[in-house]
């Protein structure tokens, strides 16, 4: 348009001359006003989805800081309203919350990659917790290195050593391949909870958190004694939930969700309980391969854990 213009003007006469530069002035200033408008809108458009990204970052940290806060006011609470909807009566009619809990884990550092929030939230309380370990670990032949790391690390995470029992039994190996028995894992827990009087046991649920077939072992051995009776009438028992791939690597973004979805107990801890987690995990050296320090980075496990009640009655449950 602007060389066509200018064209025009060499063939004219010099009285219109002045018109005609007029035309091709006013028409070129009609172009770069229209570019110029179209790039302050642009510009504008870019700079309001920055600002709203910025907002809904900060509107979500503030979310996150608010849940933290409720929850760790309200975690005794929940506890007490946990035991009200189960069998625990007498705890429920209690104003102080005596739990003595146990978790049940498959091998060394399933305490702390799945179960640090839960840990920490209960010795927070001062609760009892006890930690049964039902495997050295023994699977590439570091078993004894291995109960030391566990040791180490419950240690981090406030577990005395006096509290902490390490199974090694020949039928129960670390391997995945291994079909462990669910009468044998069964009795140990349970001669445990009589052992210790516990009244709480938290431990995987069907799905394992990460599908090992020695984790689902035990959510099976914790269901059969929950429908045969033989857990005692104060006992509740609790599964660790199994979430998705996208939400079980969303870190601290995952805990507007895990707060708003339905469950029996949540345990959510703050930055300080999150460096303590970490040097849980430390202390099992022969474990710290690169992929476990994208585990400590992103998984919510080490931020959050969400229970849901194990039912006690009868089931249909082949016990082989």
């Amino acid at each position: 348009m602007f060389t066509a213009s200018i064209s025009y003007e060499v063939v004219i006469s010099d009285e219109h001359e002045m018109g005609c530069r007029y035309l091709v002035s006013h028409g070129t200033f009609s172009v770069q006003s229209s570019c110029l408008r179209t790039d302050c809108l642009s510009q504008r458009s870019k700079t309001m989805t920055f600002l709203l990204v910025v907002l809904t970052v900060l509107l979500c940290f503030v979310w996150i800081k608010c849940i933290y806060h409720r929850h760790r006011r309200g975690f005794a609470q929940s506890l007490k309203h946990l035991w009200k909807s189960s069998s625990n009566k007498a705890a429920a009619k209690t104003n102080d919350v005596d739990v003595r809990a146990v978790i049940v884990t498959a091998h060394p550092d399933d305490e702390c990659m799945f179960f640090s929030p839960a840990v920490l939230r209960l010795v927070e309380l001062n609760a009892c917790v006890h930690l049964l370990c039902l495997s050295q670990g023994n699977y590439y032949n570091q078993g004894a290195q291995r109960k030391e790391e566990l040791l180490n690390s419950c240690a981090v995470l406030g577990i005395p050593a006096s509290r902490v029992t390490v199974v090694d039994h020949k039928n129960l190996p670390d391997n995945p391949n291994a079909e462990w028995s669910i009468s044998l894992v069964s009795s140990l827990i349970l001669r445990h909870i009589r052992a210790h009087s516990c009244n709480m046991v938290l431990t995987f649920d069907g799905r394992g958190v990460s599908g090992h077939a020695n984790h689902i072992a035990i959510h099976k051995a914790v269901s059969h004694l929950a429908s045969t009776g033989q857990v005692p009438d104060d006992c509740c028992l609790l599964s660790l939930v199994t979430v998705g791939l996208l939400r079980k690597y969303l870190s601290f973004l995952e805990l507007p969700l895990s707060w708003l979805l339905p469950s029996s107990l949540l345990c959510i801890i703050g930055s300080d309980g999150y460096r303590r987690a970490k040097e849980a995990m430390r202390c099992h050296r022969t474990q710290l391969l690169w992929f476990r320090y994208l585990y400590i980075f992103f998984s919510r496990y080490m931020l959050v854990n969400t229970f849901q009640e194990i039912p006690q009655g009868p089931k249909n449950l082949k016990i082989y």
